[in-house]
């Protein structure tokens, strides 16, 4: 009787070894001749004899099993998640193995996968198609998870798909890799054209300088990208109303960078928002503290003035920008703005006026002073201008305060200007 149980466990173990093989014949053959969706099926089939196989054997089905999912690069979603992860197991396999048969095969498949992706996620980005370039960036990062740049393009363009909840998780993702992308850069200076350009690698830049056709060698390391990471989750946190999350956000990257103005000022924008009007005014008087001297923070917090409702701290900061960079023309514009900003409440309290003697003076004095605003506009406006010749919003505002103040000539030679520049757009 044991002998009979010896031989049916014999007869069993043929049975199941003979299946094996036919399953694993069968992956092959259909994917001789393209078949994937044949090689796909006897991967279903063989699947259920993994168990049972050899180590040599599983080594390779996992190599014909990620072949037959990735199906030449037609694949997409969980086939492609397996297609890596079965190449993924066979490496490991042989690893243990210590026999490397189809590692090799396994490693120029990856390569080959990867840059077959990334042409793909390059012409999807170029042709706006925002939702596949992410997935496929995805799909780049799961193949080579060291080159966490990958990542950090899916979540960029996730964002320019506006689709906030997948770009959300891989900027959490990366925060959470301590992602920075800081790296050294290698530069030098073109004699011929006198410019600085930047080089691939150091190697191509010593090269380069051994030519005798550069000169002014310089390494400089990278930003970090981690602030505006952090910067992204806190805003994507601000628009799904958790502003609470944000501010934790904020609060980390601060630790990691205390002197990132961006970050304070983002942490500014978020109080605003959240209506804490006391933690944004005294994060306003940190940021002006720490750097008094900057143009470009100065006119950023007039933005945030204006976008408060808070005319007047605008206007303060927008003459300080341009006292700190007198060519500051966004400063000038904005600042015509806010000076106009208080032209809406006095055309109200003219239109609620009657026909009262009380009501014609005050009609009078409001037009007197609505007259005085366009005034104290003009130069501002004019400045910008000058400043960039091309702005057809200063130019038709300019254009409409000097009809209503009364410059004609003014006014035609603004005309003929917006036509010229409407004409050459």
């Amino acid at each position: 009787m044991k002998n009979l149980v010896t031989l049916i466990c014999s007869i069993v173990i043929g049975f199941s070894s003979f299946a094996q093989k036919d399953e694993i014949k069968a992956i092959e053959k259909a994917l001789k001749k393209d078949n994937f969706a044949a090689a796909k099926s006897s991967v279903m089939a063989a699947e259920s004899l993994l168990d049972n196989m050899d180590d040599k054997t599983k080594a390779k089905f996992y190599f014909l099993k990620a072949k037959a999912l990735y199906a030449n690069g037609a694949t997409s979603g969980s086939d492609f998640n397996a297609s890596v992860q079965s190449l993924d197991d066979l490496k490991s396999l042989e690893s243990k193995m210590g026999k490397l048969k189809y590692t090799e095969e396994a490693n120029k498949m990856k390569t080959a996968m990867l840059q077959s992706i990334l042409e793909k996620a390059n012409k999807a980005y170029s042709n706006k198609k925002f939702v596949i370039a992410s997935d496929y960036f995805s799909n780049a990062y799961k193949l080579s998870q060291t080159d966490t740049i990958f990542l950090y393009y899916a979540a960029s363009t996730a964002v320019n798909a506006q689709d906030y909840d997948l770009a959300l998780e891989k900027y959490l993702t990366l925060k959470n890799l301590g992602f920075t992308d800081i790296k050294m850069n290698y530069y030098a200076t073109n004699k011929e054209t006198g410019e600085e350009e930047i080089f691939s690698d150091k190697s191509m830049r010593d090269i380069s300088l051994k030519s005798n056709q550069y000169t002014k060698p310089r390494n400089a390391k990278s930003k970090s990208k981690l602030a505006e990471i952090v910067k992204n989750i806190a805003l994507i946190y601000v628009s799904q109303e958790e502003n609470e999350k944000a501010l934790a956000a904020i609060k980390d990257a601060k630790a990691q960078n205390p002197g990132d103005m961006n970050l304070l000022l983002t942490e500014a924008n978020v109080h605003l928002k959240m209506g804490n009007r006391d933690s944004f005014k005294s994060i306003m008087e940190e940021a002006t503290l720490k750097d008094p001297n900057n143009a470009e923070l100065q006119y950023n917090l007039g933005v945030i003035a204006a976008e408060s409702g808070d005319s007047e701290s605008a206007k303060a900061y927008y003459n300080k920008a341009i006292k700190l960079d007198p060519t500051y023309k966004n400063a000038y514009t904005n600042l015509a703005v806010a000076i106009l900003d208080g032209e809406s409440k006095i055309v109200d309290e003219m239109n609620s006026l009657g026909n009262s003697s009380a009501d014609n003076l005050r009609y009078d004095e409001l037009k007197a002073l609505r007259q005085s605003l366009y005034k104290e506009a003009v130069p501002f406006l004019e400045k910008a201008l000058d400043l960039d010749s091309s702005d057809l919003d200063a130019a038709r505002t300019l254009m409409n305060i000097y009809s209503t103040i009364g410059e004609t000539d003014k006014f035609k030679a603004m005309k003929a200007k917006i036509q010229e520049l409407e004409t050459n757009a």
